[in-house]
């Protein structure tokens, strides 16, 4: 009898030992997969300047990176990926890595862009990437006095901002902003209209 237990305390210690080599090769094992993953890296692309939405993707707007992204490189937009007539869906700041899910076809664009000139000083934090509200004050029957200011579009986003002088007349600030398709109506009419079209960073007029 004492014989027969010290057989199963041998065998049992012999199992219990075998298990312990196996846990500790697997536990090695996913360790040396991590660090092999972890040092494998995929070229994407980043934006080397700020690229607001609606602007057209071209190489010299972006760089490429070698960055370990594992198993998520499908979401970033890779060096071979980019193709004419691509576009940026929204804002990419400089430095951001390119998600797919931010770039588009531009024949399917909803926005498009237009250029004005704002009445006033621009704020100087506007700039490429801001996110603006247009107002506008329509000019009135008399064509010297102008109506009481209203919001023209609530959601526009500034592309760029060139600062005009002249000599005989009025400098001017001519502002182009990224806006909806369904917004160009309503603003080419302020525009040609004579409406006095103010540019205040969103949110500043609520």
């Amino acid at each position: 009898m004492t014989t027969l237990s010290r057989t199963r305390r041998a065998f049992l210690g012999d199992v219990r030992f075998l298990i312990g080599i196996v846990l500790v090769l697997a536990s090695v094992a996913g360790v040396w997969l991590l660090v092999s993953s972890s040092r494998q890296t995929t070229p994407v692309l980043q934006a080397a300047r700020t690229v607001v939405a609606g602007e057209p993707l071209t190489s010299a707007d972006l760089q490429v990176v070698e960055i370990g992204l594992a198993g998520l490189t499908d979401a970033y937009l890779a060096p071979q990926d980019l193709e004419s007539g691509m576009i940026a869906t929204r804002t990419l700041p400089e430095g951001e890595l390119v998600p797919v899910s931010a770039v588009g076809d531009a024949d399917r664009a909803r926005t498009t862009t237009v250029v004005i000139s704002a009445t006033g000083a621009i704020p100087r934090d506007v700039g490429p990437g801001t996110g603006v509200e247009l107002w506008h004050a329509p000019l009135l029957e008399d064509g010297r006095t102008h109506d009481a200011p209203r919001i023209l579009v609530a959601d526009a986003v500034v592309a760029s901002v060139a600062e005009t002088d002249a000599m005989l007349s009025q400098a001017r600030t001519d502002v182009e902003v990224v806006i909806d398709r369904a917004d160009v109506a309503a603003v080419l009419a302020a525009v040609t209209g004579g409406a006095a079209i103010s540019i205040v960073p969103a949110g500043a007029g609520s």
